[in-house]
């Protein structure tokens, strides 16, 4: 679809944008869409409740108690619980601190559940809230975290965090679809999200990083109540000579706001991690889980390890010595290594104590990285030599991706391996069930009482 060149008096993309989801019904959804949802839910619930377990939050949680307790919405897996703007700042945050949340690949690289889940949360126990008023919502929101993305398709190269900015524009359009802002409305939530957007690369490895989803869930809820009672915003908030995709990209695509809107469904295109860390690490730690699995030879055999990747992959995860858990999820060196010493990526293989390990970073000074831009981002090859030989492998599609997705089985198997330390077996599996038959819900905090 070419540029379309937009005369004076039309409506702007962003409008037609808001138009066009504030007009769609949970009727209008194909089934796949609505699985779609669930999936992302399950997921998303699972690492927030693995998340609360982490000293992280619990820092931003005992802050924000310092203001006085207001008991308004449930905290994930604490006993406390917050105000509904709060709540959403911390849950997004438990979402997000693991880097184990599912990621979207369609021309952008988006964690687009923890932002729009903690915030529509939160919304959904201020009054009672139909489960699938709930998902159309989530739908909706997605659809405008992406979207706003591939309007600014350099957004990304200019350091930005993008869970952290395009969030907010998740967060808002899902939390005003949900409390049914009409088109006008919806379009100055967008606006109100847009300009309180933030989030830098800078602070990769850090707690900073998943901050910046709980802060986009909850400026996001923030601009969807504002623009209920009547706070305005630009009309073009994505498209205007000073809007979100001219400052925050070097190029503009603002008509990527409308192609196929509500004929495609971006949430169809998420992905899932079946590894806790950066998704673009995926596809070289399938590669070495597959030379682990073939035990072609002894770790001191090894003489070299080469993996060549998409130069993505070493701009964003280009860290040689981390020095702490958190930040060797941004390594694809100990990823690399852990994964060929383990055989496993889960939460245990980024904790300090893999960090530290003798064996680990002896691998790690074996690695040797090469870049190849013709690799897709989902794509991989390595290689090992030993002793006068090598072997190769190559992954086409890394797993958890749209073309090599994790099936229903495996993602409820990461959910309850995720949830049941702060559940327990029992109501972990009580909650799975519950997601899996969730339009027959009719009040959400039927499910939100499970997870505390």
């Amino acid at each position: 679809m070419g540029m379309h060149i937009r005369q004076v008096g039309d409506a702007t993309y962003t409008e037609d944008f808001a138009k066009c989801i504030s007009e769609v019904q949970f009727k209008d959804l194909p089934s796949t869409t609505v699985h779609a949802a669930k999936r992302g839910l399950l997921d998303w619930l699972g690492c927030a409740l693995v998340g609360s377990t982490h000293p992280t939050p619990g820092i931003l949680l005992d802050t924000l108690l310092e203001n006085g307790p207001s008991a308004q919405s449930i905290v994930l897996g604490k006993k406390q619980r917050l105000t509904f703007l709060d709540a959403a700042l911390v849950n997004g945050q438990m979402g997000h601190i693991l880097d184990f949340d599912d990621t979207h690949m369609g021309g952008v690289v988006l964690h687009a559940s923890s932002p729009t889940l903690s915030a529509l949360m939160s919304e959904s126990q201020r009054k009672k809230t139909s489960a699938t008023d709930f998902l159309l919502a989530y739908v909706c929101g997605f659809e405008a975290g992406v979207r706003v993305g591939q309007s600014s398709p350099d957004h990304h190269a200019g350091g930005w965090h993008l869970t952290g900015t395009l969030g907010h524009f998740a967060a808002g359009v899902a939390v005003g679809k949900l409390i049914g802002l009409d088109a006008q409305q919806l379009t100055h939530a967008m606006g109100i999200a847009g300009t309180q957007a933030s989030g830098m690369q800078q602070n990769r490895g850090t707690m900073c990083k998943s901050f910046h989803a709980g802060r986009a869930a909850s400026n996001g809820l923030l601009a969807a109540r504002l623009a209920l009672k009547g706070f305005n915003s630009s009309q073009e908030i994505v498209e205007g000579k000073r809007g979100f995709s001219r400052i925050y990209s070097a190029r503009s695509q603002p008509e990527k706001m409308v192609e196929q809107l509500g004929v495609l469904w971006e949430i169809d295109r998420n992905g899932f991690k079946p590894y806790a860390c950066g998704v673009v690490l995926h596809p070289a730690i399938d590669a070495m889980i597959e030379f682990h699995r073939l035990r072609a030879c002894a770790l001191d055999e090894i003489e070299q390890i080469d993996v060549t990747v998409h130069p993505l992959v070493v701009s964003i995860t280009g860290t040689q010595a981390p020095t702490t858990g958190l930040h060797s999820k941004f390594s694809i060196y100990h990823s690399v290594a852990i994964a060929l010493v383990d055989g496993q990526a889960g939460l245990r293989q980024y904790s300090d104590e893999r960090v530290m390990d003798p064996l680990v970073e002896q691998v790690r000074q074996k690695i040797k990285v090469h870049v190849d831009s013709s690799l897709g981002r989902d794509q991989a090859k390595a290689r090992i030599a030993f002793k006068g030989q090598q072997r190769d492998v190559f992954i086409e599609h890394a797993t958890g991706t749209v073309d090599h997705p994790m099936s229903d089985e495996d993602l409820e198997g990461k959910f309850l391996s995720n949830a049941r330390d702060a559940l327990g077996e029992e109501k972990a599996k009580a909650l799975a069930r519950m997601i899996w038959r969730l339009e027959s819900l009719e009040d959400m905090s039927d499910l939100w009482r499970l997870c505390q």
